[in-house]
């Protein structure tokens, strides 16, 4: 099989994996709080890449970590990167009326309930990592919990939200702009890399490659997803497009210019890859998927 045809198989298998998951945790319900459990359900059961759980197992399997607990962490994630995408999609917020190739949550239900739908996402996946099916050893939990905190909250992704909300108001600065896409993009890539080794109990040395993988994977990632919401198709990507340069917004595109900012995917790919070297042959399907984000189209 080819190789991207295997790595397109091993995406699919995870995403159908995590959304068997979702659905054991989030139940649907009878009374009053069944409207929030639908919509909780229609933010998290969509037709999701769940790229950050993939590298969640993938990253573990580097040291044979046990799949249960990867599905969890990996489950938890997706939670929290769903809760964001609801909140992201708010009218207070980027007033979209599209994600995943249908209507945002708010559109489905009502403002109200997906603001409500995005905070209980965000509580559940503490609650899934915090239990002991996670794994036995509290340590590891209270580890894991602490840097997903972190990589969600004001130093890491709702603090590069922040910056995101006022992005028409950084100018030139490309430095400015890297740090938003670190926080906002960058922090649950990071996350997802650092579980895995949190979970494998991995040397020093190989949890600081995999951040620094994930640092210029996760960089790479939102870059290619200026270059889609500026010459994208939006029947392929699957949401609005053309949205930053309408509200005039910093990006990598709009300061670097599309050709250069096409060859800092290739160099920052490229540095991604450089990380990978010290798992050898262990890591080549997370090498694999650094190819793939050079010609991703959504």
């Amino acid at each position: 099989m080819p190789v991207n045809a295997q790595l397109e198989t091993l995406l699919n298998e995870n995403a159908d994996r995590i959304t068997v998951a979702l659905d054991a945790l989030l139940p649907p319900v009878q009374g009053p709080e069944s409207e929030l459990m639908s919509a909780m359900r229609y933010a998290a059961l969509g037709n999701g890449k769940c790229l950050r759980s993939f590298l969640v197992l993938q990253t573990g399997r580097l040291f044979d970590v046990d799949e249960r607990a990867l599905l969890r962490v990996g489950a938890a994630l997706e939670c929290v990167h769903c809760y964001s995408l609801v909140h992201d999609d708010l009218p207070c917020m980027d007033n979209d009326d599209l994600r995943r190739g249908q209507p945002t949550t708010h559109k489905a239900y009502n403002e109200a309930i997906a603001l409500l739908a995005g905070d209980a996402l965000l509580t559940l996946a503490f609650d899934i990592i915090a239990d002991e099916q996670t794994h036995m050893d509290p340590h590891i939990r209270i580890s894991l919990v602490g840097k997903l905190a972190h990589a969600a909250g004001a130093k890491g992704m709702v603090g590069g939200q922040i910056m995101d909300m006022y992005a028409q108001n950084l100018g030139d600065d490309i430095a400015a702009v890297t740090r938003m896409q670190r926080l906002k993009t960058g922090g649950l890539f990071q996350y997802a890399v650092e579980a895995g080794a949190i979970l494998g109990r991995a040397s020093t040395e190989a949890t600081h490659a995999l951040i620094g993988f994930a640092h210029d994977f996760g960089l790479a990632f939102q870059i290619t997803d200026d270059i889609l919401d500026t010459i994208g198709d939006v029947k392929k990507v699957g949401k609005a497009v053309n949205k930053d340069a309408n509200h005039g917004k910093a990006t990598f595109v709009s300061l670097l210019g599309l050709e250069p900012a096409k060859e800092r995917v290739k160099i920052l790919c490229e540095q991604a890859k450089g990380h990978l070297r010290i798992f050898g042959t262990k890591a080549e399907i997370l090498a694999n998927l650094i190819d793939k984000i050079e010609v991703r189209q959504s």
